[in-house]
């Protein structure tokens, strides 16, 4: 091999080396701190508030979803319940409940670690509302933190849809948080969703920025 080819090759190898190791390094996404709520499906909706009834929008949120007026109470297997936990919207093909570790253990019951809509074998939860109740064998999750990205953020991140990041905060307690799901949709807005037990851990407030690491 020539030289040129050899510094051709080197220049080439330098350059991959340090867009990978620019790529993703010092985003700043803003965090979104996700209380416990619920999502029904419609026959739910029905059963718990009245037949007909249809759930009513209170804030716009990202992705087509809302927070509703509605609100429930759930109720562990050992009669442990947590009231006024919050309807989103709209209605969905089946019934979602998403908690906190905490939540768990007060109401009795083990809760899986999940994405969005894994319910599958996940945990049993009963809904009250004002006029009925429903029982879910399974349902009830506590959801896995992920980012919402559109795809001009994604791109300006150097990540793709269903990419797996670290994330770390910059604060007192100097957190970084490892298997961050990326999620990329036209209808997103960049946000990095966590529980109240990883915000209250890690000490992040409702609009504090992380920086992720790839």
């Amino acid at each position: 091999m020539e030289n040129k080819d050899i510094e051709a090759l080197t220049r080439l190898v330098i350059s991959c080396m340090q867009n990978q190791q620019e790529k993703g390094n010092g985003f700043l996404v803003p965090v979104g701190v996700s209380n416990r709520h619920i999502h029904l499906s419609q026959e739910h909706v029905e059963a718990l508030f009245g037949p007909g009834h249809q759930l009513t929008k209170k804030k716009e949120l990202m992705g087509g979803q809302y927070a509703c007026e509605e609100c429930c109470t759930i109720v562990g297997l050992k009669l442990r319940a947590i009231e006024n936990v919050r309807v989103l919207g709209p209605a969905r093909k089946s019934t979602q409940v998403e908690i906190s570790s905490t939540d768990a253990r007060k109401l009795g019951i083990n809760v899986p670690v999940r994405e969005s809509g894994d319910t599958k074998g996940s945990a049993p939860i009963a809904i009250v509302g004002p006029k009925g109740a429903v029982y879910c064998e399974e349902g009830c999750i506590v959801a896995a933190r992920h980012i919402h990205m559109s795809p001009a953020d994604a791109i300006s991140a150097g990540v793709h849809d269903g990419d797996y990041v670290s994330v770390r905060v910059e604060n007192e307690r100097g957190t970084t948080f490892n298997n961050v799901k990326i999620r990329v949709d036209d209808s997103f807005t960049l946000e990095m969703h966590i529980d109240t037990d990883e915000a209250n851990a890690s000490e992040i407030k409702q609009g504090d920025q992380v920086e992720i690491l790839v």
